[in-house]
């Protein structure tokens, strides 16, 4: 903790010989952005007015990720910078407590209402962190990247009003084909099992029972007595795949699938999905549209339901 203390107090020193003055009104807003759903959309709606840098890239874990030096340079440096918020970046806390004192800092995740948020289970005044697999709900953190890009160059407000209706279009015509096809699964098999708890808003709003091992964050362990529960409750009802994440161990998903062949079920794996971190870069499944046509694809197909092997719009790898 000390040594990321003074590793921040020299860069952020460095950092002063960077003032956000001396931005040449016509070079692109710095905008470093925690997770990739993040990144992806301040690129889609800041365009070519705007160079993003994503601290989190493929694979990586919000919820453990601790800052290294480079990204702490990046986020000195940064005219804007566009985190989560909600306790998603756990071990980024204090890191953004003091950075924001020099640099503007949204917590776009919190602009979802209040009321439309899940409780934490474990943590009274907290809430599940994962608003962005709905798109509706990821409309309202769009909003804020809009308004905290505006209010950095209101002299292009209007072209950044008018990219986000476009991203927000996206959004409508994503959420419309995540309600069909999820809606051709037969109902007994609209239960997603997954390793951590990551697709409350999910079920809630396509409803989905969602099951996952590990709670919201994936700092917290399965024991054996939740593995034994979780093999009873699908061997009972017959449940007959899971799914892994990118972004998580698959370990206490291998073991269920043990645990249900020991007592002569069979449980597939229905496939990778993404929850915490989208695809790889230069890929349609690393933009955040194309992360969640990939989830809704892959879950309807390996669960029964009927969806075009390619997705959405057709630009999902095969194999999907």
């Amino acid at each position: 903790m000390h040594s990321s203390r003074r590793a921040f107090l020299s860069v952020a020193a460095g950092a002063a010989l960077w003032p956000l003055a001396a931005r040449a009104s016509a070079a692109p807003l710095r905008v470093v952005a925690t997770t990739g759903m993040i990144a992806d959309t301040a690129r889609q709606i800041g365009g070519d007015l705007t160079e993003v840098q994503s601290l989190m890239g493929p694979g990586v874990d919000p919820h453990s990720y601790r800052q290294t030096r480079s990204d702490i340079v990046a986020l000195t440096r940064a005219d804007l910078v566009l985190r989560h918020g909600l306790y998603l970046e756990a071990q980024l806390e204090e890191l953004f407590s003091r950075l924001s004192k020099r640099v503007t800092v949204t917590n776009v995740g919190e602009a979802v209402p209040k009321d439309q948020l899940l409780a934490h289970a474990d943590y009274d005044n907290k809430y599940d962190p994962h608003v962005w697999m709905v798109p509706t709900l990821w409309a309202h953190a769009a909003d804020a990247i809009r308004d905290t890009l505006i209010a950095a160059m209101p002299d292009q407000s209007d072209r950044f009003r008018e990219t986000a209706m476009a991203f927000r279009s996206q959004l409508d015509q994503l959420d419309a084909y995540a309600r069909a096809m999820l809606s051709t699964v037969p109902e007994p098999s609209r239960v997603l099992l997954t390793a951590h708890d990551a697709f409350g808003y999910f079920g809630r709003a396509y409803g989905w029972e969602v099951v996952g091992i590990q709670g919201i964050s994936t700092e917290s362990e399965a024991g054996l007595n939740r593995i034994a529960d979780l093999v009873d409750m699908l061997v009972t009802r017959r449940i007959g795949a899971a799914f892994v994440e990118t972004s998580v161990s698959d370990r206490n998903i291998r073991a269920l699938v043990e645990g249900a062949a020991a007592r002569g079920h069979e449980l597939r794996i229905g496939g990778e999905l993404f929850s915490d971190a989208m695809g790889p870069p230069d890929s349609y499944e690393g933009t955040y549209i194309g992360m969640i046509d990939h989830n809704v694809t892959t879950i309807t197909r390996a669960l029964g339901g009927t969806a075009p092997e390619r997705g959405m719009l057709g630009r999902l790898a095969a194999g999907t």
